[in-house]
């Protein structure tokens, strides 16, 4: 097994450890959902609201393991295996990050959400910039459109803008920690409209080596 596929897997253990280790200290009733303004909005039973991280992380981590296993490109995934392990790896320690900013708002130690996912999720659009960057033709992972799956040329031209579009998405998340009313937009806009440029980017670069 790959070194990294251990250590997330060992991240995924911690992380039912954790739900173990706090669940007593839960309430009832526990806060997992809050708003643009950083009020807690979604509720759940303290089961649910304890375990939801580790239940989630375990799903993820079996696709994790099924997917350079079921892609019909797998070749090509495997070339680029070491940014899709340390993806993943980044991910679950954002979830693990996530895991105990529910546990300590729960606890009545309340960090402004507003500040959290602005600094976590800037970081994930970030190194998913350098994981676009060297991502090969792959069914699963990637900016997967109809003409990126349909070439090779059209995939890295998309990539290659992808992963810069990315990581400024990454830069901008981070502003709306200072801004962090408005955390949100800074979060959402330049996500949205990035993907939204790609899609269209990728269809007029096939539409273009076709003619």
């Amino acid at each position: 097994m790959r070194k990294l596929a251990i250590i997330i897997s060992f991240l995924v253990l911690l992380a039912f450890l954790l739900g173990l280790y706090f669940y007593p200290q839960m309430p009832k009733k526990m806060a997992t959902h809050w708003n643009q303004f950083g009020e807690a909005d979604g509720y759940a039973q303290k089961f649910s609201g304890t375990f939801l991280i580790p239940f989630i992380s375990l799903i993820i981590l079996i696709l994790y393991f099924l997917i350079p296993k079921i892609d019909p490109l797998k070749n090509n995934l495997i070339k680029f295996i070491k940014y899709y392990d340390l993806f993943f790896l980044i991910f679950f320690l954002f979830l693990i990050a996530l895991q105990f900013f529910i546990y300590l708002w729960n606890l009545n130690i309340k960090i402004n959400p507003n500040r959290f996912f602005p600094i976590g999720l800037g970081g994930l659009f970030i190194y998913t910039g350098i994981l676009l960057k060297n991502a090969q033709r792959n069914w699963f992972v990637g900016i997967r459109t109809p003409w990126t799956l349909s070439s090779d040329d059209v995939w890295q031209k998309t990539h290659l803008l992808g992963s810069k579009l990315f990581i400024i998405a990454g830069i901008i998340s981070f502003l709306g920690f200072f801004f962090f009313q408005y955390s949100y937009l800074f979060i959402l806009i330049p996500v949205l409209t990035f993907a939204f440029i790609l899609v269209i980017y990728s269809y007029f670069l096939y539409q273009k080596e076709n003619k």
